[in-house]
């Protein structure tokens, strides 16, 4: 199965421009209002490797298999996403069906570009989101816990996962991602795979700047950085807007273009 990634975030923080970076696939919407991208864009992506080469001249098959990635570009979530804001119960579960999660965050000042709350706070751009996330995981773990209940009294071995999922739905109510949750053992494993809590998905935060603040991080991305920091999670410093136009040129374009915004040409 292939590495599925969805990318969320605020409506108008750049998902959809990084979505057309990095599939190539310029066939998501990218407009400055709310909603433009209804339903998920998806592409599937093969990932480059240089070894492949070198191993098929020694090997000689009949052909070359990538590995690949499908990207989704999932609508923007706004708070009240989780009980129905912005279709926000639709989007929800096309972020089930992913492996990983992309979380854009806006890190850029730009007053042509609204924004959904009317100012720039990316860490709470991320809380709205997480919130939403976790009360999704709330709704899905109740209903886990019912079914757990019911089971648990004609099968004692269930127990152990019912008193589990408790313990998770009690950490989820205070406002924490189950990835933090401390007690990861044999029943959170097992929980872990049958109950699709999206709380528990690797994250990475893409800090989206804009081009003059590419060499340096500003206080915004430091911002994110820090949050990332007690959330298990990592920050990439993007400027999607510009990646977006590298992907439609050549390598000699590219190279030509990043030494021309003072890169060395090797990121």
């Amino acid at each position: 199965m292939a590495l599925s990634i969805g990318i969320v975030g605020l409506p108008n923080v750049g998902k959809s421009t990084l979505f057309n970076a990095l599939t190539k696939a310029q066939n998501a919407q990218a407009a400055n209002y709310p909603f433009c991208t209804i339903e998920p864009n998806k592409a599937i992506v093969a990932v480059p490797d240089k070894r492949l080469k070198d191993l098929s001249a020694i090997v000689n098959p009949q052909n070359i298999q990538n590995a690949v990635v499908e990207f989704t570009d999932i609508a923007g979530l706004v708070k009240g996403a989780s009980k129905g804001e912005g279709l926000g119960n639709q989007f929800l579960s096309h972020i089930r069906e992913t492996s990983a999660i992309v979380h854009v965050v806006r890190c850029f000042e730009d007053d042509n570009i609204v924004h959904v709350s009317g100012s720039i706070n990316p860490v709470g751009d991320i809380e709205v989101i997480n919130t939403e996330l976790i009360l999704a995981d709330i709704q899905m773990l109740e209903k886990r816990i019912e079914r757990l209940e019911k089971s648990a009294k004609g099968d004692k071995k269930q127990q152990p996962l019912l008193d589990k999922a408790k313990a998770i739905l009690e950490f989820l109510n205070q406002g924490k991602p189950a990835s933090l949750f401390p007690e990861q053992d044999e029943a959170f494993e097992e929980l872990k795979k049958e109950s699709g809590l999206i709380t528990l998905k690797p994250v990475i935060f893409a800090a989206n700047v804009d081009d003059s603040d590419i060499a340096s991080d500003n206080a915004h991305v430091l911002a994110v950085k820090k949050y990332a920091e007690g959330h298990n999670a990592r920050v990439v410093k993007v400027c999607a807007k510009i990646e977006e136009e590298m992907s439609s040129m050549s390598d000699d374009e590219r190279l030509e273009f990043l030494v021309s915004m003072g890169s060395d040409g090797e990121s």
